[in-house]
């Protein structure tokens, strides 16, 4: 790739740390949300802030946002692979 074309992109300290800080807070609220009775959305809102802590740190932490499509389609595919697996398991437990 030319040198020109090719720009990286780098978050800075202050990126960093509010990154870090946002895990933390999403970190207390996942323990504050065990300790809670949801019935059945449990499971969904300490799934959904996990998805959302995995999405900061590929994205920031990994450099994920910033590099090549290739790399962000094979993640892509690892994740659909992973969604199969849980759907797959899912309804194993569901079907016994």
């Amino acid at each position: 790739m030319d040198e020109n074309k090719k720009h990286q992109h780098h978050p800075s300290y202050g990126t960093f740390i509010l990154v870090w800080i946002a895990l933390l807070a999403f970190t207390s609220i996942t323990v504050t949300i065990a300790g809670v009775n949801l019935g059945g959305y449990t499971l969904f809102v300490a799934l959904l802030i996990a998805a959302i802590k995995s999405s900061l740190v590929i994205n920031i932490f990994m450099h994920i946002k910033f590099d090549e499509k290739i790399f962000k389609v094979f993640l892509g595919l690892s994740g659909f692979t992973l969604v199969v697996i849980f759907i797959l398991t899912f309804f194993d437990i569901i079907y016994r």
